[in-house]
């Protein structure tokens, strides 16, 4: 395939083009906070803390996912019982997550929860090399009363005392912004190399490229 490359110009061409491109980026920017504050700002539903989930230290309920802290981002990761590997886009969003210390610092928890037996998961962890908490949701209901039928999708929840709230909810390409590796990419000019962004810079769909990061 032939790529289409940018056009090549001098470095004051350059310069006029990347500062016309800068007045955008800054207006999705703000565009992109003002969503967020929007986000902050919906209203939350009641949900039931007393959810069990099998962990390494045993069965812990939902409050117990908080670890005391006021804020929990939940991933629902595809793997279910009897797979032996889980979902290759699942498992790109789980590498890029950084050093949990940092959502520490702001009062905020994460944990994976995938159908999987425990086992299952951690045999999975062991070979990715992941240190990111999970526990199994297997016997319970909380993926299906979080939306989720057999897919992946990110909950939020608030904790005041022991009440706990359900304050938002996404999927489908709502989970891009948890991937700084298509965040990089988007950087470049050959972007992700997917059919949808430019003309003659890629073939594959959406997320067709993408693998376990053992199997490249």
């Amino acid at each position: 395939m032939t790529t289409a490359l940018p056009e090549i110009v001098s470095q004051e061409e350059w310069q006029s083009a990347r500062d016309a491109l800068l007045i955008k980026e800054k207006e999705l920017t703000r565009a992109a906070d003002a969503v967020a504050a929007e986000r902050r700002r919906l209203p939350m539903v009641r949900f039931d803390g007393k959810y069990e989930f099998e962990g390494p230290r045993g069965r812990v309920t939902l409050l117990d996912l908080f670890e005391g802290r006021r804020q929990l981002i939940v991933y629902h990761f595809m793997l279910n019982p009897g797979q032996k590997a889980g979902c290759p886009g699942c498992s790109l969003v789980v590498d890029n997550i950084g050093h949990l210390a940092h959502l520490h610092a702001r009062d905020t928890t994460l944990y994976v929860v995938a159908p999987a037996t425990l086992p299952e998961i951690e045999r999975y962890k062991e070979r990715m090399g992941w240190t990111v908490p999970w526990v199994s949701t297997d016997g319970n209901d909380f993926n299906p009363d979080c939306g989720i039928d057999g897919g992946f999708g990110v909950s939020v929840f608030l904790r005041e005392g022991d009440d706990v709230f359900r304050t938002y909810f996404t999927t489908a390409r709502g989970g891009d912004q948890l991937v700084s590796t298509l965040r990089y990419l988007d950087l470049t000019p050959l972007g992700r190399q997917e059919a949808w962004e430019e003309s003659g810079r890629g073939t594959d769909g959406p997320g067709h490229w993408w693998k376990r990061h053992d199997e490249y």
